[in-house]
């Protein structure tokens, strides 16, 4: 097998909780050489959040893993020569400090590129590197209302919703990485320093896709529509005779027809074209409903996968960890929590022809390599690291 696509790159990772090194743990996960850098004493906050496994928070075995902890008082005034070191022998900064704490810092895309002339920047932050609002605070959550997502989340006649999860946490991650690799392209093609200035709302943005185009036809937004699809019916969660839910989305004119066919219902064969069904969303949805509930959860499933209709269970995280084919891809793995025990884990998405995914060992311990990194990359002699470690800059 050859060696991990990202093998041989480095990236330093400053920035904290989840967005930003999220995008830094995936680049980890295909070879990169990922270094963590944390106050100390304190470590990124997403250490400490609950459920905590001794003092270690149980997600960090997540957010920790294929990283080094080094850590470095920002605050101090040494540190920013400190990064500087570093950041000579590293391709890829993920950051998501404000823009005018970065400069604050010293470590902002000017100051480190003096340091590294073909660097790479991911900057992620709430809302970007300029406009007016370039400077305000922001989380997941805060970006998900900007970008319109909590508008229209819920059901109709109720206030709007958070998703289950911090989604622009999770997507800006993902489009982070990505990101970081056009630039890791570009400047090979260029030899260029290449700055990506990713706002947590732009990607979510840009996921949905009917948003604004359907705004700039009809002058109005989508609103909440529970678990109904704006543009598909049938579409929505139905609950089965053993109280269970599945999702069922027909989402094609032949899944439509497919599902008619299972059902049997002869009258449902009028309702030709989606523009017809969501005329009609009321008569359909119930008689689906009704079908739905008159079978229980795995003899339905078996039957609508049987006929080729899309169809799946609304799985809890017991029954993901437990399913067969969960379990076959791998998809979720055990991993050594660094306590002496295992931990269940997410593995990295995706199987490739031409090389594997890692997880490697547990996650560090804070300032566990604090050392080895600043003699092994920022080439520091053992005294100049004392001498750091008394003055307080690590």
């Amino acid at each position: 097998m050859a060696d991990q696509p990202l093998s041989g790159i480095r990236v330093l990772d400053l920035s904290t909780i989840i967005a930003g090194p999220l995008s830094a743990s995936l680049l980890g996960d295909f070879g990169a050489d990922v270094i963590k850098i944390e106050q100390p004493g304190e470590g990124d906050p997403a250490r400490k959040y609950p459920p905590l496994v001794g003092d270690l928070s149980a997600a960090w075995a997540m957010h920790g893993r294929n990283k080094r902890s080094v850590t470095i008082d920002l605050h101090h005034d040494g540190a920013a020569d400190l990064v500087g070191r570093l950041v000579r022998t590293v391709d890829i900064v993920v950051t998501n400090f404000r823009p005018a704490t970065l400069k604050k810092y010293r470590i902002d895309f000017d100051d480190l590129t003096k340091f590294k002339k073909d660097l790479i920047m991911v900057h992620i932050n709430a809302f970007g590197r300029t406009g007016p609002y370039a400077d305000r605070p922001g989380f997941a959550r805060v970006a998900e209302g900007y970008a319109g997502l909590t508008h229209r989340t819920g059901e109709p006649d109720g206030p709007p919703i958070f998703a289950g999860y911090p989604v622009a946490d999770g997507v800006t991650g993902i489009y982070g990485a990505f990101a970081a690799m056009l630039a890791l392209r570009q400047r090979d093609l260029t030899g260029e320093p290449q700055l990506a200035d990713i706002p947590l709302y732009e990607p979510l943005l840009r996921m949905m896709e009917d948003f604004i185009t359907e705004y700039s036809v009809t002058g109005s937004s989508v609103q909440r529509q529970g678990n109904k699809n704006p543009h598909i019916s049938p579409n929505n969660l139905y609950q089965t005779r053993d109280e269970r839910w599945v999702a069922i989305p027909a989402s094609t004119e032949r899944m439509w027809e497919r599902l008619v066919d299972v059902m049997g219902v002869a009258e449902l064969k009028s309702y030709r074209t989606m523009t017809t069904r969501l005329e009609h969303r009321e008569t359909i949805e119930a008689k689906v409903a009704d079908f739905v509930k008159s079978h229980n959860a795995d003899e339905l499933l078996e039957k609508l996968n049987h006929a080729g209709v899309a169809a799946g269970p609304i799985n809890s995280a017991e029954e993901v960890c437990n399913d067969p084919h969960i379990r076959f891809r791998g998809s979720v793995v055990e991993v050594d929590d660094g306590f002496g025990g295992t931990r269940l884990v997410q593995a990295p998405a995706g199987q490739f022809s031409g090389f594997t995914n890692t997880i490697g060992g547990p996650p560090p311990a804070l300032g566990e390599d604090t050392d080895d990194v600043l003699k092994e990359i920022g080439a520091l002699t053992h005294e100049e690291v004392s001498a750091l470690r008394s003055s307080k800059v690590i």
